[in-house]
């Protein structure tokens, strides 16, 4: 066949639907088309590795594509806060009256939450406000959510704010501080990776080591499972049903369906954020974990620094501590902690359920503060592994209840949930659910062993990965590639945090 016949024989419609903005179809991780795209991107890297700057370009080129292919024009909404970001944060560096400089962050954080409010919250207020004065009757606004908003609003926000309180200097490239908003592996889910921590590397050209694209294909590897062959198997075989439709099951399979969304919800998270770092990784860039085995926690606290690290961490820094943090006695700390898990729960959506969740979570860190100060466990039981179990089965229990209002639909979706599980509970039928979803147990069983995996075993394993020679290494990342794509349902499942 000639070149030419060859050309001709390319369906040029097929590929331009293909490489063009299509809502049903993102540029995920977890495709083949992202495989190839960035199997094409590494060598094309590589190759301009020595050239800092065109290798800047190239990156940002390729992130502002990626980011076309979840949310088509709003691309240019991501580059309009790159360019009033750089502008706003050399005018911070500039200036010395602090009424100014509090009047730059100010108008940093009033078009970062404005945007925040518009794209995400308006049809919510608008329908809160027509069911008070409307009857409830209202036609919701077509507002497309662009897809990240969250995430490089907060990092827009971090990085002003650090100027100002002279954690950091102003970018002086304009070239670095898009890099460091668009880069593509953080973009759309997480984690939220901060100024202060990348643009210094951004500035270093930095080059991968061996040991960097090891430990970065490994992750790839375990996020690629943690989605595809854990989250996205119990989500299509077992969880959608129960949530759907929790009044034809019984209380058992209920719960089993809370238990089997509170693994699904980490692995599909956890499962990109491994990835989004293991790509990072291949890159030559670093960035911090965003999980630490959060089920592994003996109480509230100690969850929100596991779970989300990146998030509660940003939390902490820019709502907690400004608005006084534990700074200003016990009564202000707790509405403190309130405050911040609410905005919290509103981050993550507009649904009044998101926030039910953070005021959930809110009252769990107020009521373990509390109980810390007012009662300590019998000197015979601290430190051993019995008070240890304990409170990590209490934590557990306490996680699930909330992640159980994170997923329902609704009040009357929660409700029957929980009419099933305490009205029509039928312990007897275990053997029965047992061989009826055999490998949704299996399933199960392994996500939580994975997680309760000693941290010693996956850092040895990483290491292993990393003495394998190349031609082995290869071998196991086709192994677990093959896995995937056995395993893998018939349509795109995207991450569940790509809506945030």
């Amino acid at each position: 066949m000639t070149v030419l016949n060859l050309i001709n024989s390319i369906n040029i419609e097929s590929l331009s639907k293909l490489l063009l903005y299509d809502p049903r179809q993102p540029l995920l991780f977890n495709t083949g088309l992202f495989l190839v795209l960035f199997a094409a991107f590494l060598c094309i890297y590589r190759a301009l590795r020595y050239h800092g700057t065109l290798k800047k370009v190239f990156v940002i080129l390729f992130s502002l594509y990626f980011y076309y292919k979840s949310s088509a024009e709003c691309c240019f909404i991501l580059l309009g806060v790159c360019v009033s970001d750089y502008l706003l944060g050399l005018w911070l560096g500039q200036v010395s009256r602090p009424i100014l400089r509090r009047g730059i962050v100010a108008l940093n954080v009033i078009s970062n939450v404005g945007m925040l409010i518009y794209f995400k919250y308006t049809n919510l207020l608008l329908g809160s406000i027509a069911g008070i004065f409307n009857g409830g009757h209202f036609d919701a606004l077509d507002i497309i959510l662009p897809a990240g908003i969250s995430f490089f609003t907060f990092r827009s926000i971090s990085y002003i704010v650090d100027i100002y309180r002279g954690d950091m200097k102003p970018a002086r490239n304009f070239l670095d501080y898009t890099f460091f908003l668009t880069f593509f592996p953080p973009l759309l889910a997480g984690p939220v990776v901060r100024a202060k921590d990348m643009l210094p590397q951004v500035e270093a050209n930095p080059h991968a080591t061996h040991e960097m694209v090891s430990e970065g294909l490994f992750m790839i590897m375990s996020g690629l499972i943690k989605k595809v062959v854990i989250a996205d198997y119990i989500s299509g075989n077992f969880v959608d049903r129960i949530f759907d439709n929790p009044s034809l099951y019984s209380g058992f399979e209920n719960l089993m369906g809370t238990i089997g969304f509170t693994l699904q919800l980490y692995c599909d998270f956890s499962g990109y954020s491994d990835m989004a770092i293991g790509i990072a990784l291949l890159l030559g860039y670093r960035f911090k974990a965003n999980f630490d085995a959060p089920f592994k926690s003996q109480n509230p606290t100690e969850f929100w620094r596991r779970w989300h690290i990146s998030l509660s961490s940003w939390l902490r820094d820019y709502i907690y501590i400004p608005l006084g943090g534990n700074r200003k006695g016990q009564k202000r700390q707790r509405v403190n902690l309130m405050a911040t898990m609410l905005i919290g729960g509103l981050w993550h959506g507009a649904s009044w359920m998101y926030l039910l969740w953070g005021a959930y979570h809110g009252a769990l860190l107020v009521a373990h503060k509390w109980l810390s100060r007012v009662w300590r466990a019998p000197e015979v039981l601290r430190g051993t592994m019995l008070l240890r179990s304990v409170n990590i089965a209490i934590t557990f229990v306490l996680v699930v209840i909330g992640f159980t209002f994170f997923r329902a639909s609704g009040p009357e979706n929660l409700a029957d949930m929980a009419t099933q599980i305490f009205s029509d509970f039928r312990p007897g039928i275990a053997t029965q659910f047992v061989e009826a979803y055999m490998m949704i147990v299996l399933a199960l069983c392994a996500g939580y062993m994975m997680h309760f995996t000693p941290r010693g075993w996956t850092d040895g394993a990483t290491r292993v990965y990393a003495t394998m020679p190349l031609a082995l290494q290869a071998l196991l990342l086709s192994a677990v590639l093959f896995l995937v794509i056995q395993t893998r349902q018939s349509d795109l499942v995207p991450f569940i945090y790509l809506q945030y």
